[in-house]
């Protein structure tokens, strides 16, 4: 068998794999030196940070050099006369309310048509423009040859922390000269419907305006609705349709028709818009802290600054992550959501208002509280002393209270299962938050115990619950068609409250905790396939003969991510859970992998879905699509990146390990894993910069000039 490579292309993957391996070949090599060892790794990892920083302001800089010639060339086309044929094409594609309004306008001109002059816009804004945009570009970057300091660590960190600036400065940049370059073009198309207002003013062509009320007719056109069916009532001669109106809940759900939803309210509406706004502010700066956390696996000596170090950022990084992203964008969809199905206003806006402010005023002091060292003696996710964790548990009754007034006040029979989710995750981590908090069984095992309780349960019964609900809803919305099965919901919802709330203890197998408990959540953790089975059957059944949809939806995507990492991650936690696996893997990057696999792959990936659902509805502007699909192919692949690289390692780790391998030797073998993880995390923050930018999208009031309703307007104006 030929093992040489068959193309150019199987060489260079070839070269490449052997290139990424090298450093995991040297560290296996060298067991006497793994200072040395460490250090090249340390050394790598600099040097693809420093690569990376650079592609990126070479991107910017290219980016912009393109914007200047486009500027340029809108520039020379202000100063050329408008095509006539260009005003005539947008003529023909008027819609229906355009042309009635201009048929309106020529009938109100009874006797003669009154000459208008229309003063033109004054062009000094184009100077007052242009002056910003040129004195920026007359500053141009050079790039000295690397020299032979390159080599110590110290300088390439220098040269990036040079960079970082130089690269929001050429970012700034980017933005001013999009602003630029928006608004040429809508004076361009200013002009171009003035032009058009004009002509519609003075013409007096019949054959024009008949044309013209022929589309209308077109555009007008409505079906009837019984073309197929006819008048006559249907007959069922041959006995074929049994319809059972008193049926039970049946495994399927009753198809339901379509109802028209009204708009939403602008109150409800701007509150919803401020709760996903802080979200994803809390996102970008929580993830920007963990991607300075993976820079120090690879460069530990990046800063000597005692708020800055790795013990005190992590607690800061997950915690921000928790209740400053995942927490608000959930509260915020929920917002939304338990007032629609139900078919009833929101109870309190001002309980809403109150909780967005204490769970932010949790995250901004918390924050400060952990990187000053204050913190609740290294509990994992409960780093926030109690003072400061208040104010969260304060808006989480707030919220509990205003959601119960609201389905008690709903004017639909039935309580839709996305409610049930959603208020039980509000009173489960209501409790959670007590037993986590009081210091009464905090004493001893009874400390590790509550631990395990707390921490297990606010991931699976706060993040994960919650989540469902919002799935419950969105999915089957964005489908267009009901859940697959009201049963199966109701199934895993059930059975997830049963053995979740058991397993909090399986990660503390072979701790000094009683067996029996141990065994107990071993056994809760083997019943959570039930509803993890339950909740993966109903989502992928209701897409059932709807796959075609993905390829023209970019929340659909979301939605499918999010579901396959709910199963993958759910019965990886069921996995971890055996005492034998356990003591491969407990204590290891394995475990990190699993996190965020879970929080990040189905939480995240379900909470983008959601936001990308909602919130053109809510502004009534779509997100760049390009830059939408972006965000999902850097987020997972950065995702991808991030696990399986630590997965495997940390199952080598584990077998070290078990094998009476020293300590050290882990380290080392985790060398090139970690790397992998610093890459997949900058892919993963990447993504988080491109859904803030769509988010801002969403949000933003600029608005690009439409020249055929500009051009009705300046007519009626006239």
């Amino acid at each position: 068998m030929n093992s040489k490579p068959k193309s150019k292309l199987s060489k260079f993957f070839a070269t490449l794999l052997l290139v990424m391996l090298k450093p995991g070949i040297s560290l296996y090599a060298q067991t006497t030196s793994p200072s040395l060892q460490e250090s090249s790794v340390t050394s790598i990892g600099l040097w693809m940070f420093l690569i990376l920083m650079i592609v990126a302001v070479l991107a910017v800089l290219i980016w912009l050099k393109n914007s200047v010639a486009e500027i340029n060339q809108t520039t020379r086309d202000l100063k050329k006369p408008i095509e006539e044929e260009k005003l005539n094409q947008y003529m023909k594609n008027f819609d229906s309310t355009q042309i009635d309004t201009f048929l309106k306008f020529k009938d109100a001109q009874k006797k003669s048509v009154k000459g208008s002059s229309t003063k033109m816009p004054i062009i000094l804004l184009i100077a007052t423009l242009l002056l910003p945009a040129t004195s920026l570009f007359a500053q141009t970057t050079s790039s000295a040859p690397p020299k032979s300091l390159l080599g110590e660590g110290g300088i390439i960190i220098t040269i990036i922390l040079i960079l970082i600036p130089l690269l929001l400065g050429l970012i700034l940049m980017a933005v001013k000269t999009t602003n630029v370059l928006r608004q040429f073009k809508n004076k361009r198309k200013l002009e171009e419907a003035q032009k058009i207002a004009e002509k519609l003013q003075t013409t007096t062509d019949e054959t024009f305006r008949e044309s013209l009320e022929k589309r209308k007719a077109a555009l007008d056109f409505q079906l009837s609705r019984n073309e197929l069916s006819g008048l006559a009532a249907a007959e069922d001669e041959k006995g074929l349709l049994n319809i059972n109106t008193n049926a039970e809940i049946a495994v399927v759900n009753p198809k339901k028709k379509a109802t028209k939803r009204p708009n939403v309210d602008p109150a409800l509406s701007k509150m919803i818009l401020w709760y996903i706004g802080c979200a994803a502010f809390w996102l970008v700066l929580g993830t920007s802290v963990g991607e300075y956390l993976g820079i120090k696996f690879v460069a530990p000596d990046v800063d000597h600054v005692s708020w800055l170090s790795f013990g005190r950022l992590r607690p800061v990084h997950t915690n921000m992550v928790f209740w400053g992203w995942a927490s608000l964008a959930m509260l915020g969809l929920g917002y939304y959501i338990v007032p629609r199905v139900g078919n009833n206003k929101l109870a309190s806006m001002k309980l809403g208002w109150w909780t967005l402010i204490l769970i932010n005023l949790t995250v901004i002091f918390g924050s400060i509280s952990l990187m000053a060292g204050i913190n609740n003696g290294g509990g994992e996710y409960r780093e926030y002393i109690w003072p400061i964790m208040l104010p969260f548990a304060v808006g989480l009754v707030l919220t509990l209270i205003n959601f119960l007034k609201t389905i008690a006040k709903r004017k639909t029979t039935e309580i839709y299962i996305a409610n049930w989710y959603i208020v039980a995750a509000i009173i489960f981590t209501i409790v959670i938050a007590l037993v986590a908090y009081l210091p009464w069984w905090q004493d001893g095992l009874g400390e590790t115990i509550a631990q395990g309780y707390y921490m297990h349960q606010g991931v699976g019964m706060w993040f994960m619950l919650y989540t469902l609900g919002v799935v419950y809803y969105f999915l089957p919305q964005q489908l267009n068609k009901p859940i697959y099965s009201y049963s199966l919901g109701i199934l895993a919802f059930w059975t997830q409250i049963l053995f979740y709330t058991l397993i909090g203890s399986h990660h503390f197998v072979f701790s000094p905790i009683p067996w029996w408990l141990q065994t107990v959540a071993i056994v809760g953790s083997m019943g959570m396939v039930i509803p993890v089975i339950a909740g993966t059957t109903n989502f992928l059944m209701t897409f059932k003969s709807g796959w075609h949809k993905i390829a023209g939806s970019y929340t659909l995507p979301f939605f499918l991510v999010g579901i396959i990492c709910y199963f993958t991650g759910s019965l990886q936690g069921t996995a971890e859970a055996f005492r034998s696996t356990n003591l491969m893997w407990h204590f290891t990057d394995f475990t990190v992998a699993h996190s965020h696999l879970t929080m990040y792959g189905i939480i995240c990936f379900f909470m983008w879905a959601g936001i990308y659902a909602l919130v053109p509805r809510l502004t009534g502007k779509e997100p760049p699509q390009i830059l939408v699909g972006a965000h999902f192919w850097l987020a997972l692949i950065g995702m991808l990146f991030y696990t399986v690289p630590l997965m495997l390692g940390g199952t080598l780790k584990g077998l070290m390990w078990m094998q009476g391998k020293p300590f050290i030797d882990g380290v080392v073998l985790m060398g090139p894993y970690w790397l992998w993880r610093a890459i997949g995390g900058s892919l993963m923050w990447l993504s988080h910069i491109f859904f803030a930018y769509n988010l801002y999208k969403m949000l933003s009031k600029s608005k690009t000039v439409d020249v055929k309703e500009t051009a009705i307007a300046k007519l009626v104006e006239n």
